[in-house]
């Protein structure tokens, strides 16, 4: 399969501070979409193998990639080069993203239940409201999930995303190979239960933590510039400042939800992509069953 990508298109799905080149594309993600192919035909056939010995109709149910890893890690971007190179297969054109982030509890919510410094921990996502729509897009081939707006760092109200017979589905976020806690480890699946193949994309804390200092910095520039962004308050902090603010954000959530939550689930992905100090793929390992 030719890479069907150029510098303009990669210059477009590149997330902030996050450099990506065309030949670690050819390289890296082009070889693994061409296993995803293999994947998501091998599971069609077997599919219809079932269909025929239940003497039901013939039915194509998405193919469900996850993709799992730290804030600031680079799974935006990883999820975005995906999606564009799988959707050039012309065995599955039709390829739909989701973030968790649409699952997470409401502003509102959060600040009832004092969890807004816990944002993007196990407890500030509606579980079961994110498998039950895992549940429907496996078995109906359909499903909706809330838009969340880091603009506004909340939910949108009112507003959707639907998922609708895609060939594949990419489903990424901080939590997908998370086993559920407290109330919601009653609940009898967890997300896992729903993918066909889980991705875990890593790096050394340190490496992260520079990346997400960096993240911040460009975004105070920019984005957090906006009278309406939720951060706008960062917006005239001198460059110290802001670095002693990123700090204190990564010390006290992201690095205790990356040691705690996230860190541990990396052994229950099929695949690790391993970076090094420039956000460049060094290894990927390929679990061996």
């Amino acid at each position: 399969m030719p890479l069907t990508l150029d510098e303009g298109d990669l210059a477009r799905l590149r997330g902030a501070n996050e450099p990506i080149s065309l030949a670690e594309v050819e390289q890296v993600y082009l070889p693994l979409t061409r296993l995803i192919n293999l994947h998501v035909g091998a599971s069609r056939g077997l599919s219809r193998v079932t269909d025929d010995f239940l003497g039901r109709p013939a039915s194509r149910r998405p193919y469900i990639v996850a993709i799992a890893g730290s804030v600031a890690v680079g799974k935006s971007t990883m999820a975005r080069v995906l999606r564009a190179l799988l959707s050039r297969w012309p065995d599955h054109p039709s390829v739909d993203l989701v973030t968790t982030d649409g699952f997470l509890y409401p502003t509102r919510t959060l600040e009832e239940r004092g969890l807004m410094s816990r944002k993007g921990f196990p407890e500030s996502y509606d579980v079961r409201r994110m498998i039950d729509f895992l549940a429907d897009v496996r078995s109906t081939g359909r499903g909706e999930t809330p838009v969340y707006s880091h603009h506004a760092y909340d939910i949108v109200p009112g507003q959707v995303q639907t998922v609708d017979q895609p060939d594949i589905l990419i489903f990424e976020g901080l939590n997908v190979l998370q086993i559920g806690t407290g109330h919601d480890a009653y609940y009898p699946y967890t997300a896992s239960d729903f993918f066909d193949l889980s991705i875990y994309i890593d790096a050394d804390p340190d490496d992260i933590e520079r990346w997400y200092e960096e993240r911040f910095l460009l975004l105070q520039r920019t984005a957090f510039q906006d009278p309406k962004s939720y951060f706008h308050h960062f917006a005239h902090l001198t460059r110290e400042q802001a670095l002693v603010a990123a700090r204190d954000i990564w010390a006290s959530v992201n690095a205790i939800n990356l040691c705690e939550n996230i860190l541990p689930s990396r052994s229950r992905a099929d695949v690790v992509i391993r970076k090094g100090a420039r956000h460049a793929v060094k290894e990927l390992w390929l679990r061996r069953l």
